[in-house]
């Protein structure tokens, strides 16, 4: 068919403003929203660091496939993870590329140490950061007001573990090691001062390192000491070889950790040793978290067994994306004031925060290895309720987070 040149013309004109139009209408209609995720994912917390950055990707992946609107633009939220290796110094170079890329937000980091000096970073670029798992009180005490976390500080935990080892487990010589990290040290700090306050006596006080696999010289050291309970502040890649290494000399003292020793690869790694050892974990047991029984299905379906944190990571991105949509707003000067009053239902539980960002109600659950597996034993501290909960649909008051609430 012969057409005019006229005619010829018009149509490719027509074809090419239909595919001009298209790629235009797509390209001021959708919003790419980057969140950063870091945690370490090589190294010997990997197994923890891929837990938080799984358990945020389950959240953007289940907002994304609601294709949610917010400013009038479909927004489309990409998770960019980021390996901080448990570094501080790693962590502040991570921190900056992250800002470099421009994300509005970050979930992150894991490790107290490293989360601290990233925060300054944030802070200063104006970034929002919601922690899953840094448990040091430092981080929210520099003043942040886009630094929050959604799990139990160390101050609550430590004061728990400290009398649970007492009252509870009658422990009256106590030694202490910690891994000079914040987040093993700072608990320990606390530990200490709660099992002082309650009678016992600190016989010993020995520090490691995160790095570090054989403890043999510091607990040949306590042992001649005699303690009945030995305390560590520390991660489970130095838990489990030290229960091994406390039994293979004799030390039979009973063994009492934080929430970095209370996961599944203290088990592998403690093997029949760890039977009957003790650890605590913010919060409440998975099977009695509000929607934890939905989540385990959801996660184990994807990416198999949690560790520890996988629940709080995705609480983290869940609230970040609520107050945007509250404030229908990706900006930070917008969504930053709905963030900080924020009342929701997470799956760990209710959701809001204090005037210097901390996650409010205090629970701690001490758990007990039985038959090779973390069996809880009791709920402590304070109520894991926060009043007058606000669904997610329902309004949120504004105002500078210094007024608190």
């Amino acid at each position: 068919m012969n057409f005019s040149r006229p005619f010829a013309l018009a149509i490719l004109a027509a074809t090419l403003g239909l595919g001009g139009c298209g790629k235009d209408q797509t390209s001021t209609s959708e919003l790419v929203v980057k969140i950063g995720s870091v945690a370490p994912l090589t190294g010997p917390q990997a197994h923890l660091g891929k837990d938080n950055d799984n358990g945020a990707r389950l959240a953007i992946d289940e907002v994304n496939a609601q294709n949610p609107l917010i400013g009038g633009k479909r927004v489309h939220f990409e998770l960019i993870s980021e390996d901080d290796q448990a570094d501080p110094k790693t962590a502040t170079i991570v921190a900056q590329k992250l800002v470099d890329q421009k994300v509005n937000a970050v979930i992150g980091h894991l490790n107290s140490g490293a989360t601290i000096p990233a925060s300054k970073i944030y802070h200063d670029a104006g970034v929002v950061q919601i922690s899953p798992s840094a448990t040091a009180i430092p981080y929210t005490q520099q003043g942040f007001k886009n630094a929050f976390r959604v799990m139990t500080n160390d101050e609550q935990q430590g004061k728990v573990l400290g009398d649970f080892a007492v009252k509870q487990m009658a422990a009256k010589k106590i030694a202490i090691i910690d891994d000079r990290t914040a987040y093993g040290q700072g608990l320990a700090d606390q530990f200490e001062k709660e099992a002082k306050a309650d009678g016992a006596q600190i016989l010993a006080r020995e520090y490691t390192t995160d790095r570090a696999t054989d403890f043999l010289a510091i607990l040949t050291s306590i042992k001649g000491k005699q303690p009945d309970l030995v305390f560590y502040g520390g991660m489970d890649a130095q838990a489990g070889p030290m229960v091994k290494q406390m039994r293979s000399l004799g030390l039979n003292a009973k063994f009492l950790g934080g929430d970095g020793s209370q996961s599944i690869e203290f088990i592998k790694l403690a093997g029949a040793d760890g039977e009957g050892v003790t650890a605590s974990s913010p919060g409440l047991p998975l099977e009695k978290m509000p929607g934890g029984t939905e989540f385990l299905k959801k996660f184990e379906a994807k990416y198999g067994k949690i560790q520890i944190y996988a629940p709080y990571a995705y609480d983290a991105a869940m609230t970040l994306i609520d107050a945007m949509k509250q404030a229908d707003s990706v900006e930070q000067a917008k969504y930053l004031p709905v963030l900080a009053h924020i009342r929701r239902n997470g799956v760990t539980g209710p959701i809001a925060f204090d005037a210097k960002g901390d996650v409010q109600g205090g629970a701690v659950t001490l758990y007990q290895v039985k038959n090779g597996k973390w069996e809880p034993l009791e709920t402590l501290g304070q109520s894991a309720t926060v009043t007058q909960v606000a669904t997610p649909t329902e309004s949120t008051s504004l105002g500078s987070r210094n007024q608190g609430y």
